[in-house]
């Protein structure tokens, strides 16, 4: 990472920390959705196994979304406030900018993820993964969390403002709750069972949720793989088309 990068990274770091709204939304959200899921309704699903084990890997991927509003927004209001012009100026190439971004909201992520995964485990959360399968989860929310962060970032420079941008990202929060996040896809009824078994949220959920168990399934893996790479290109040259038009 350059040092402009790096620049741009710190300052979107603190404007983060400076809003509780956004910390709420990336940090505590997803804690609050662990308690509520696991430790309020927990015992109504019935999934085979302890419930805290089934639904950990879906609020993990809760956990990578739930911040992407603030990023949307921060990125569209570097736009209308005119703070690009300045960046132009001071000759800060187009790179650093979104970069700083995605990093941002990569770190953000992890730091919610880390959150989740201390929950879980006071809920009585028990992996049967080995260093390797953590290794894999580690990559498999990175990848999510790049990818994610790449087209949230051209939601927020394709949106008008930076009220629509924070609502374009409204989608990404609400998928996984169409996933097998909370329970099996086939429980689920008729058109949303089938939307929840082809969405890129499920292969992605379910790849964590094997590398947890110790058993991860190599299909499930190379899908959410593909959907990830595919996603992070996408916002990638979408990003770059956008900011290139408005800056």
């Amino acid at each position: 990472m350059t040092t402009r990068s790096t620049v741009m990274l710190r300052r979107n770091f603190k404007h983060v920390a400076r809003n509780p709204t956004s910390v709420f939304n990336a940090i505590l959200m997803p804690i609050v959705m662990m308690l509520m899921f696991v430790y309020m309704l927990g015992d109504a699903f019935a999934v085979g196994v302890d419930y805290v084990d089934y639904a950990t890997p879906g609020i993990l991927l809760m956990a990578v979304c739930y911040g992407l509003g603030s990023t949307a927004t921060a990125v569209n209001s570097d736009m209308t406030k005119g703070i690009i012009n300045r960046f132009k100026v001071m000759n800060v190439p187009r790179g650093a900018v979104l970069t700083g971004h995605v990093i941002s909201s990569v770190l953000t992520n992890l730091l919610a993820v880390a959150a989740v995964i201390g929950v879980a485990f006071a809920l009585g959360f028990d992996p049967r993964a080995e260093p390797l399968h953590w290794l894999g989860v580690a990559g498999m929310v990175l990848l999510l969390a790049v990818a994610t962060g790449w087209l949230t970032v051209a939601l927020g420079l394709a949106a008008k403002s930076p009220e629509t941008a924070g609502m374009a990202s409204v989608p990404l929060v609400m998928l996984p709750f169409f996933s097998s996040a909370i329970v099996p896809a086939e429980k689920m009824g008729p058109g949303v069972k089938q939307f929840a078994e082809y969405q890129p949220f499920t292969p992605i959920i379910e790849t964590i949720r094997g590398l947890l168990a110790g058993a991860p399934d190599r299909t499930d893996a190379i899908i959410a793989i593909a959907w990830c790479v595919g996603i992070a290109a996408v916002g990638y040259l979408w990003a770059r088309s956008a900011f290139a038009k408005r800056a």
